[in-house]
């Protein structure tokens, strides 16, 4: 009987790996406008995405290329920024001139170059995203409840700009970040952007080439989601040698953050002049 289970239990595991790479190996890979590539053609990224009755699926992915002195790849959030060729709140900027994107959510995706007299021509892609039946869907991760956290403008009063070499390194080692904070980036039109990038080697040697996320539009947001070192480079490798990186140290959720159990109306800022008060309170000599 154990030897059937033990056999049973074989076959079930060897079943599973198989639908599970058989999803895996049923994604796509689609070259976004095939031998054109990307580039300004009036309609043929609406021909294209509407040939051989293409259907985009949840795991699918894009490859753009074109030549990225010239251009890139904006991943904008809806129809009208799509339409006006309105970059200026942007969801990511690819600029390898060979980008993968990976369709990870359903839903439209809108795709616009930020040259925008080729997004006018039509350089723009528009795709409905759907999930194929036949692939099981994946659990949507645990949510997560952030604080309110602190804003950080990212130099002070300088921004983010080219100072010294040791600057923002000494700016980031005076703070303490936080999961829930963000950080606040503001530059001129000589900086241009900024990049999170992955890894310390990248951070070293100013290597932009395989970003995390691109910022471009002078005044960034960016949330700090996830505890562990976070590093931002400026592309302009001159600027970046010359010391106009960062890299934070952000910490772990603070444990004593229990925003679920606020009523609805509570004015958060006063909770945190109050608790500030009593940590103030809590630290003083009593006699």
């Amino acid at each position: 009987m154990a030897t059937r289970t033990r056999i049973f239990s074989f076959v079930f595991a060897m079943m599973m790996s198989f639908m599970v790479f058989s999803v895996y190996c049923s994604a796509r890979i689609y070259t976004v406008g095939d031998s054109d590539g990307w580039t300004a053609k009036d309609d043929v990224y609406y021909a294209w995405a509407e040939a051989d009755h293409k259907e985009f699926h949840v795991g699918d992915s894009l490859v753009f290329e074109y030549d990225p002195n010239i251009n890139d790849v904006t991943h904008v959030p809806g129809s009208l920024e799509y339409e006006f060729c309105d970059y200026s709140s942007l969801k990511v900027v690819y600029n390898t001139g060979h980008d993968v994107v990976t369709l990870t959510e359903p839903g439209f995706h809108y795709f616009i170059t930020s040259n925008q007299a080729q997004c006018v021509l039509g350089q723009k892609l528009e795709v409905l995203v759907v999930h194929d039946p036949s692939r099981p869907v994946p659990p949507p991760p645990p949510s997560k409840i952030l604080p309110i956290g602190k804003t950080y403008k990212v130099g002070d009063s300088q921004g983010w700009k080219l100072y010294n070499s040791d600057f923002y390194n000494k700016w980031s080692e005076e703070r303490q970040f936080h999961v829930g904070d963000a950080l606040l980036f503001e530059y001129d039109n000589e900086v241009n952007d900024v990049y999170e990038i992955s890894g310390d080697l990248e951070f070293i040697t100013c290597d932009p080439t395989s970003p995390v996320a691109v910022h471009k539009t002078r005044q960034d947001l960016v949330r700090l989601t996830e505890p562990g070192v976070h590093y931002f480079v400026t592309s302009h490798s001159g600027y970046c040698e010359a010391g106009l990186k960062l890299r934070v140290m952000v910490g772990p959720l603070p444990k004593a953050v229990t925003l679920p159990s606020f009523p609805k109306k509570v004015d958060l800022s006063a909770m945190e002049r109050l608790n500030n008060w009593l940590q103030t309170f809590k630290h003083q000599p009593h006699h």
